[in-house]
């Protein structure tokens, strides 16, 4: 199955601020702009990214109202992914993580009375997750091109209409422990900078933006990471 490492990363100050929660840099304070400059030095200095994808492609062989049966008999749970995805002919399995090393020094501010550095590094831990799952979106779409496919936008678990326990299926699926992912009794990611998705493949593959998303997520309304339309 394949593996893809040493991927680089963007990290957009506007993709940034919102991961962050902030929704107006200009109002910030001097303090604060420092140390997110500083923190994005320590970033780069100290190699705490280390992106990595695992993906593989299924065929399917079966589809109805709740859910995509795969090739070797695997299923998934999902009453989002056939309506979401009508005509899908393969699904791209995605498991991507930017590793454990930025999630273990944001413990260590915690734990040592920075909560400022703390919340500031976790929010870019998780700007560089949106870039990774960027990245892997670019990635299942080449793959898809070059066999004059399309490929969707990506599908969590934990969207309404798929259940975040298929989570266990997609660690099945994919060789998300050659990248150091697992998942706790809960179905919980670790590393937490980590993302699971299926991407839908064929001939006329929807697409749709983040705004999109968070206008359907249950989140909606309170959610300080939203993008608007």
């Amino acid at each position: 199955m394949p593996i893809v490492r040493n991927i680089r990363l963007s990290l957009r100050s506007k993709q940034l601020l919102r991961r962050e929660g902030i929704k107006e840099y200009s109002r910030l304070r001097p303090q604060i702009k420092d140390t997110i400059r500083e923190l994005l030095t320590l970033v780069r200095r100290d190699h705490l990214l280390e992106p990595a994808i695992a993906y593989e492609i299924y065929s399917i062989t079966e589809m109805r109202n709740d859910q995509l049966s795969l090739d070797g008999g695997a299923v998934l749970h999902a009453p989002v992914l056939p309506a979401a995805l009508p005509g899908v002919k393969e699904l791209a399995v995605v498991v991507c993580t930017i590793g454990h090393k930025l999630e273990r020094k944001v413990t260590d501010y915690s734990e040592n009375g920075e909560p400022l550095r703390s919340l500031l590094l976790d929010g870019i831990g998780s700007a560089a997750v949106d870039s990774l799952v960027r990245e892997a979106g670019k990635l299942i779409t080449h793959e898809a091109s070059s066999r004059d496919l399309q490929a969707s936008s990506p599908l969590s678990p934990g969207m309404p209409g798929f259940p975040i326990s298929e989570q266990w299926q997609m660690m099945n699926l994919v060789s998300a422990g050659e990248i150091g992912v697992s998942l706790t009794q809960t179905a919980t990611m670790i590393p937490r900078k980590s993302v699971s998705m299926v991407i839908g493949i064929g001939a006329h593959m929807p697409t749709w933006t983040q705004a999109e998303v968070c206008a359907r997520c249950s989140l909606r309304k309170t959610c300080p990471y939203r993008v608007r339309a």
